[in-house]
């Protein structure tokens, strides 16, 4: 069975960081892109970043280039975000998912519909 777990959001204030999680299992890991998403009440869900388990290459969208940053351990079929100098406009609920490597070909517009598996989101909060 396919899994993605997120972890790590919360609340903090504009600024400030966080480091999400996200734990795969029930594929192999290496073969596939990883990407995060974001979801804001009334608003679209957007691609944020997108990792390349095969050879590490990273993607970002405009919006969160230079403060976000998505690394893997591959070890441990985890990828993590790094989000740094957060805004309040961050807020949203943020879910990672699991699509062939090939998605990483796609503008961050379209990587959600590369995606063939989702976790459940986590949510993260930025007070003003």
């Amino acid at each position: 069975e396919v899994q993605l777990v997120e972890s790590g959001g919360g609340l903090v204030q504009a600024g400030g960081s966080l480091r999400l999680s996200c734990v795969a299992s029930g594929f192999t890991f290496d073969d596939y892109a990883i990407g995060w998403f974001r979801q804001a009440p009334g608003k679209e869900r957007e691609g944020v970043s997108l990792i390349s388990n095969s050879d590490g290459s990273s993607y970002y969208a405009d919006s969160v280039k230079d403060r976000f940053t998505v690394y893997s351990d591959n070890a441990k079929n985890t990828v993590y975000l790094q989000l740094n100098s957060l805004k309040p406009e961050d807020t949203a609920v943020y879910y990672c998912a699991a699509g062939p490597a090939a998605v990483v070909a796609a503008t961050p517009k379209y990587w959600n519909l590369g995606m063939l598996h989702w976790g459940q989101g986590t949510q993260v909060t930025v007070s003003s």
